[in-house]
């Protein structure tokens, strides 16, 4: 059960008020919801959506810049998200590339879900959507994936690649592997 009020959404669905009224509605609850965030994540509301505004016509990472391949590690601009899904700024590891999309892991390098990660060795009764892959060069801290939230994305999402993990290596086909497990394929 949700703890606050749902929001009257009743203005911006109904087909009788006009496009300005409507608008006027959705700027009231935008106000109301941002009124209630902490400064940090209203940061992450209003970085995304002026990543958004500047990269929605984009085909793909290259019309601004960045090339990204398999197994690079990047920071993505996930956009809003639901609970339990990761959203706005994060990094993610490639696995493919399919029609101008990338498969993306989504990661993070918050300690505490890095302890709560399946381990074969360290964690054995760990989480096993949560797949610890330490600590990659390129990198600052050890990170942990969500395998549970892998998603193909425009690449236009890719802010910039800041690590890989390289294709042909043990812990890349690992991580493959375990998405496949997660996917029960």
């Amino acid at each position: 059960m949700l703890e606050r009020p749902a929001l009257n959404l009743s203005p911006i669905y109904s087909e009788d008020p006009s496009l300005k009224e409507q608008w006027g509605a959705y700027l009231s609850l935008k106000e109301e919801e941002f009124s209630a965030l902490s400064v940090r994540q209203a940061h992450c509301h209003l970085v995304s959506e002026a990543n958004w505004l500047n990269r929605k016509d984009a085909r793909s990472c290259v019309q601004l810049g960045v090339k990204a391949k398999i197994g690079d590690i990047c920071y993505i601009d996930f956009g809003q998200a639901y609970l339990n899904e990761a959203g706005f700024q994060h990094f993610g590891v490639i696995l493919s590339f399919c029609n101008g999309k990338a498969f993306v892991v989504p990661m993070t390098s918050n300690p505490a879900t890095y302890k709560m990660a399946y381990d074969p060795v360290e964690c054995p009764n760990g989480r096993r959507h949560l797949m610890r892959i330490g600590l990659i060069e390129g990198m600052k801290k050890e990170s942990v994936l969500f395998l549970n939230d892998c998603k193909y994305i425009n690449t236009a999402r890719i802010i910039d690649v800041k690590a890989t993990i390289p294709e042909n290596s043990a812990l890349f086909r690992h991580i493959v592997n375990r998405v496949k497990e997660c996917l029960m394929l």
